[in-house]
């Protein structure tokens, strides 16, 4: 009986140590679980912490650019090159049959000018007057004189002089009559030419010179008020604002028949700038805020360039502007144009215009991410340069052979692009 109970106290007893360590077992599994639960937490926060802060590196990096850097979206050609060498030699291969039939165009088609070479031949240059200057030397003309020496002749050479030209005054002298009709005496002048502009001190020389100087040349009225002071004219800048507003109200129909001839153009490109508005004065003469408004540059191919003001950046002034036009429009992407791209400037059943995008907005997010050093944008920026370098000669041909020379040339890096885009879209990070 003893060893009996003996028996069942000892298995007792190892049972309870069993439980024991089983809890314990059990306890200590369900800590490390939790453990393992709250490293993982850890891992994927400090992985998101991570990629946070290299997100704020890249965006403070791109910040600098923008703020420190030229506005222009430049980048190191050079390295781009040496970095993506092969690259490059896939991208030459492409087209290169049709630079080689380029090459070899029969005579007589256009090719572009040679640079010259050598000393510019100043005979060939249009100028309004020649002076010769010659050098003689004493001594030997009286040699000449005496017959002991003969004269050759001269070595000639150019030099390139300036002579400041300056106002001319130009009398216009209209004859008075006297003449005698009916016994009586009728005086006569003869009447004034039509002129430009009515009552203007300028003759149409001095205002084309103005004209020329403010809008080919660039050069602000301030500027040429200033010159004319030099030469002693005074002529103010508020007097000259009103002679090229009236120059440019008095041409208005040139500029009307050039934007009905682009309206026929198959392609026009379109961008807009704001600019600030000057209130009109109060009569207690107050401060007020300028008003903004928009400048639209139109541009036709190899034909005209407009500035058209809107005083607002919206749908109802693009609409107005491109009023029945249904060729192409290269603008940007902005909202206001979705409405003429829907057919709200043509009539009833007419097409609508064809949006046509922009490289260089395209470009854009590609730089951006070349600015945080990431492969993929460097590589699509020297895809991009090839394509740009590449239209680049097709600059000066007409717009019909540029358009054939575009698609055997430039579309198959076009389609080359696109195809490495598509490539890369799944993986890419997302900015």
């Amino acid at each position: 009986m003893t060893e009996a109970r003996t028996d069942e106290q000892e298995s007792e007893t190892l049972r309870r140590r069993i439980a024991e360590l089983e809890s314990a077992l059990a306890t200590t599994t369900s800590k490390l679980e939790s453990t393992t639960s709250k490293l993982e937490l850890t891992t994927a926060e400090r992985d998101k912490l991570r990629r946070a802060y290299d997100r704020l590196c890249e965006e403070l990096e791109l910040l600098r650019r923008r703020i420190f850097v030229a506005k222009a979206e430049r980048v190191d050609t050079t390295q781009l090159e040496l970095q993506f060498a092969a690259v490059k030699k896939e991208l030459e291969a492409l087209g290169i049959q049709d630079e080689r039939h380029d090459e070899s165009e029969p005579e007589g088609a256009e090719k572009p000018p040679r640079k010259p070479k050598g000393r510019r031949d100043l005979r060939k240059m249009q100028v309004i007057r020649e002076d010769r200057v010659e050098l003689l030397d004493d001594d030997f003309e009286a040699l000449v004189a005496a017959g002991r020496a003969e004269h050759l002749g001269f070595a000639e050479s150019c030099r390139l002089s300036y002579q400041r030209g300056g106002a001319i005054r130009v009398v216009i002298a209209r004859a008075k009559y006297k003449i005698v009709l009916s016994g009586e005496n009728t005086f006569i002048t003869v009447p004034r030419p039509k002129e430009l502009l009515r009552r203007s001190l300028l003759a149409p020389a001095a205002l084309a010179h103005i004209l020329m100087a403010k809008y080919a040349m660039g050069l602000p009225l301030y500027r040429i008020e200033t010159w004319f002071k030099k030469d002693g004219l005074d002529l103010d800048r508020g007097a000259m604002s009103r002679w090229c507003e009236d120059a440019g109200a008095t041409l208005g129909i040139i500029v009307q028949a050039m934007a009905k001839d682009a309206m026929r153009a198959t392609c026009l490109a379109t961008d807009a700038t704001g600019v600030s508005i000057q209130p009109e004065p109060r009569a207690d003469r107050a401060r007020q805020p300028c008003r903004k408004g928009h400048f639209f540059v139109v541009m036709a191919d190899r034909d005209h360039v407009f500035f058209e003001f809107q005083p607002r950046h919206t749908s109802a002034a693009v609409c107005d502007m491109f009023r029945g036009y249904s060729g192409f429009i290269q603008a940007d992407a902005s909202a206001i144009y979705d409405a003429l791209y829907h057919g709200a400037a043509v009539a009833s059943g007419a097409d609508p215009p064809t949006e046509v995008a922009r490289w260089s907005h395209a470009r854009r997010g590609f730089w951006e991410t070349a600015i945080c050093k990431e492969p993929l944008g460097l590589e699509a920026l020297f895809r991009i340069r090839a394509i740009f370098e590449r239209e680049a000669k097709l600059d000066k041909l007409p717009p019909e052979k540029r358009h054939l020379r575009r698609q055997e040339s430039v579309k198959p890096l076009v389609d080359n692009f696109f195809d490495w885009v598509r490539m890369h879209h799944a993986t890419a990070r997302l900015a």
